[in-house]
């Protein structure tokens, strides 16, 4: 695929040359400019730039198809060096004022300036020669010299200074070579039918490969450090390292090529009837040039320089940042951005980034119009695009207060999505779901840093019209959706739980509430959240806007009261302790919600175990209105009842803080037996409990509990005393109703330890068997031994202690104490005057009268 990479431009007119000139060879040394003739002349002329003005009144594309710089050839002098031969090869060392000519053989220097011949030897014999690219000596001041001898297969190496010529080292080689190219300690030499290397500091040959004997000329050109061009078979440049490998693939010429040139990164090759031109990059043809006649095809410094027998001409290279430019309007992304990679040593760092990152912009947009949009992905990315360049492509999205300017000169040439896609809604639906993907991804990234109002802002309006379910997770996170944008844009979709959220967000709780309300109440029609009313209530029950909560917990209520009375429940403890949350304006709030009120105080009493009276039998109260209510239905559920009347009595028997009394009063007259004969045992009322339980409702399970739940934590005696109580109102009913007697006898055999066993059987009849009661009485034994054996194992551990005791009693009074004037008082530090001390357990003897423990007579 063509690229203008150059431009032909003549540098020599008819009259700025000799007539009747025939070159043969040139060299170029800044301005300067040698041309070497068929007939032994040599002509000087100075070659000069000349920038053109810019064209006035045409566009912008024909502008970039101007010229702006000329050439001009300026004849200075010329030199016939005497003989009838041409001038074969012509070399500038530029820093010693010196000229090499190769004419018949034979290496002339002239001085550059006056082409005046330096007196000393010249060079004969040599067939082709050279200058060392990368010269070994290191001094500035002298050139190397790499020549071919005619007369016999060596390369000779010659130090060229200003006042001698020194020959250093003469290598042999395997055949004649016919061209040469030289760096460092390597020479790239041309055989008869094939290319070697060779180091002529260790004389290491290396094969590279044949060509054709048939060939023009072989052609050994130096690239760079240790690279050199080929020209190799079937019409193929070749690129070779020293070490006979290929880094780079080769490029297709002609079969006939005269010349080649680099001028990165382009090889130009000359041909009978063209100048090709080819990426070092890719091997591509980019450009084909026509251009007959051509003899002479060099690259100077940078400057490409094609001859004709009568004529110069330079080879102007287009900036590589128009060529790059020219590919991105072909779209041709791939080769712009190699060409662009490819420019990275030739201009200056911060320019290449700055430059560089741009192509990529450029690039990335041009993939994202062929809706490649993995490869504008990584093209945005990579390049750090303003990602609100993006975004302006997408009408409406960026938010109404960004004040964001497209980049000028522009990244590309559409004016919206519309334009891009022709109107395809298929494409614009894919272009917004790539969108949608990118800025989720970035948004979080330093992409998207600066930006952030501008990319959560059109996210929101990209998920919002795709009904996507992100929508609700960028909402409930961190963001920076401008309100007023995103709020008229959620209404427009009709996304009402959306817009609340968004209000949420921004502090905004009441217009939050007042269009979830609507939603819930029907106004609005959103079925996001089916769920959305008990997800109010959540909201309301973590809100520490007290006025907020207070305002809508009437609407709460009359929805659910079981619902709604969880903005009260499941507050934190902390709030319950302001004055906005006290347990006591909640309850007197919720008095007109019975059920309400009623969950409340379960909350308090049985969940956070509050130890006040008034909401033990508050609840109480409720629970009794409850049963009552329920009773008095039509069609009562019992099963309603008894739950109702079991929840009331777990409350009577764990609680001690309710108002017993009010209680018995408030149930009065009702058949709430069982729940009469609980208050009257925490009054220690227990013969008229379990006169109500045994004589009025005859449960004798309920009277076992009744005895069994009353005793828990009481010592024996009060526990014989309840149970003895409860088989004492068996017994007296016994002998009118047999089914006492069982319970007497079911009471005996289940707590055969709760009873004095003498005293029980002095109260059972004499006609009751003994295998009746035998597991009464086998439980009273096994109660009586063990008790009997508790104490005996008591006393037989006090008898072993007392005996420990007397041993060491007895061991002391064993033990001689010596008086003697020496000793002393431990306590006063005084002597004894008398016979007479009190000993201390450690073996300390004090005065009778400093003794402070109680003497053991």
């Amino acid at each position: 695929m063509s690229v203008q990479a150059f431009r032909l431009v003549c540098a020599s007119e008819r009259e700025q040359l000799p007539l009747g000139i025939h070159i043969e060879c040139l060299e170029c040394s800044g301005h300067d400019l040698y041309l070497g003739t068929n007939d032994c002349v040599i002509y000087h002329l100075l070659l000069v730039e000349q920038p053109l003005s810019e064209p006035t009144g045409l566009s912008i594309a024909q502008q970039t198809d101007q010229p702006y710089t000329s050439f001009t050839t300026t004849p200075q002098r010329q030199r016939q060096l005497g003989l009838k031969k041409p001038i074969c090869e012509l070399r500038a060392a530029s820093a010693l004022s010196r000229l090499l000519v190769l004419c018949d053989n034979t290496i002339s220097i002239l001085c550059s300036e006056s082409l005046e011949p330096l007196p000393g030897p010249k060079i004969r014999g040599v067939l082709t020669f050279t200058l060392n690219e990368n010269p070994v000596s290191g001094d500035a001041f002298c050139v190397e010299l790499c020549l071919i001898s005619s007369k016999k297969r060596t390369v000779q190496i010659f130090s060229v200074g200003q006042e001698r010529v020194q020959l250093i080292r003469e290598v042999a080689t395997p055949e004649q070579a016919c061209a040469v190219a030289a760096d460092g300690h390597y020479l790239c030499l041309a055989l008869s039918s094939r290319y070697i290397t060779l180091n002529y500091n260790t004389g290491h040959c290396q094969d590279l490969f044949p060509y054709p004997s048939d060939q023009k000329r072989p052609i050994v050109k130096w690239i760079s450090r240790q690279e050199f061009l080929l020209a190799g078979p079937s019409g193929l440049g070749m690129f070779a390292t020293v070490a006979g490998i290929s880094q780079r693939a080769p490029v297709r010429w002609s079969d006939n090529v005269i010349g080649a040139a680099i001028s990165f990164p382009y090889v130009l090759a000359l041909d009978e009837e063209f100048i090709t031109v080819h990426s070092m990059l890719d091997q591509q043809k980019k450009q084909t040039l026509p251009f007959k006649e051509g003899i002479i095809l060099q690259d100077f410094e940078g400057r490409v320089i094609v001859a004709s027998s009568n004529g110069i001409y330079v080879l102007i290279p287009l900036p590589l940042e128009k060529q790059i430019q020219d590919l991105l309007s072909s779209q041709r992304v791939d080769e712009a951005l190699m060409l662009a990679k490819g420019a990275r040593r030739n201009i200056p760092k911060e320019k290449f980034q700055v430059m560089y990152r741009r192509i990529l912009q450029q690039a990335g947009f041009i993939q994202f119009a062929k809706l490649q949009f993995l490869e504008a992905k990584e093209l945005f990315r990579s390049s750090q695009l303003d990602i609100r360049e993006l975004i302006s492509l997408y009408p409406l999205m960026l938010p109404s207060s960004s004040a964001f300017i497209r980049s000028h000169p522009p990244l590309h040439e559409y004016a919206d999505l519309n334009q891009l896609t022709r109107g395809d809604q298929g494409k614009v639906t894919k272009c917004k779901r790539f969108l949608m993907s990118y800025l989720s991804e970035i948004r979080s990234t330093e992409v998207a840093n600066g930006y952030q109002e501008d990319v959560d802002t059109a996210l929101l309006k990209l998920y919002t019209e795709a009904d996507h379910e992100s929508l609700l997770d960028l909402l409930v996170s961190e963001n920076s959706c401008e309100l007023s944008d995103s709020a008229y844009w959620l209404e427009k979709h009709k996304k009402y739980f959306a817009l609340g959220l968004l209000y949420h967000y921004n502090k905004q709780d009441a217009a939050a509430l007042q269009i979830w309300v609507k939603i819930i109440n029907g106004d609005l029609e959103d079925s996001t959240r089916p769920d959305l009313f008990e997800y109010v209530v959540d909201f309301l029950t973590f809100s520490r806007d007290q006025h907020l909560v207070w305002q809508y917990a009437d609407w709460v209520l009359q929805k659910s009261e079981q619902v709604g009375v969880r903005i009260f429940t499941k507050r934190s403890p902390e709030e319950y302790t302001q004055n906005g949350f006290c347990p006591d304006k909640i309850v007197s709030y919720l008095c007109k919600y019975h059920k309400a009120l009623l969950l409340f105080l379960e909350h308090l009493v049985l969940e956070k175990m509050l130890q006040k009276e008034k909401y033990h039998t508050h609840l109480a109260v409720l629970y009794v209105e409850e049963v009552q209510r329920l009773k008095a239905m039509d069609s009562p559920d019992v099963e309603e009842i008894e739950m109702q009347r079991g929840r009331l009595q777990k409350l009577l028997r764990q609680s001690d803080l309710y108002r017993v009394l009010f209680l018995i009063d408030k149930i009065k007259g009702t058949d709430l037996d069982m729940e009469r004969a609980i208050m009257h045992g925490k009054l220690e009322e227990h013969g008229q409990a379990l006169d109500i339980l045994v004589h009025h409702l005859k449960d004798f399970a309920a009277a076992e509990n009744y005895c069994v739940w009353n005793s828990e934590g009481r010592n024996a005696p009060y526990r014989q005393r309840l149970f003895q109580l409860l088989l004492s109102s068996y017994l007296t009913l016994a002998s009118h109703d047999n089914s006492f007697l069982v319970a007497a006898v079911d009471l005996l055999n289940n707590h055969p330890a709760e009873f004095d066993a003498a005293n029980v059987l002095r109260l059972l009849p004499e006609n009751w068997s003994v295998q009746l009661l035998s597991p009464f009485l086998a439980g009273a034994m096994r109660e009586h031994v063990h008790a009997l054996r508790m104490s005996q194992i008591a006393i037989g551990l006090a008898k072993a202690e007392n005996v420990i005791y007397k041993q060491e009693k007895l061991n002391l009074r064993e033990k001689p104490i010596v008086l003697t004037d020496k000793k002393y008082c431990s306590v006063c530090r005084n002597p004894f005057q008398e016979p007479v001390f009190v000993r201390y357990p450690n073996g300390q003897i004090v005065h009778t009268h400093c003794n402070k423990i109680p003497c053991e007579e």
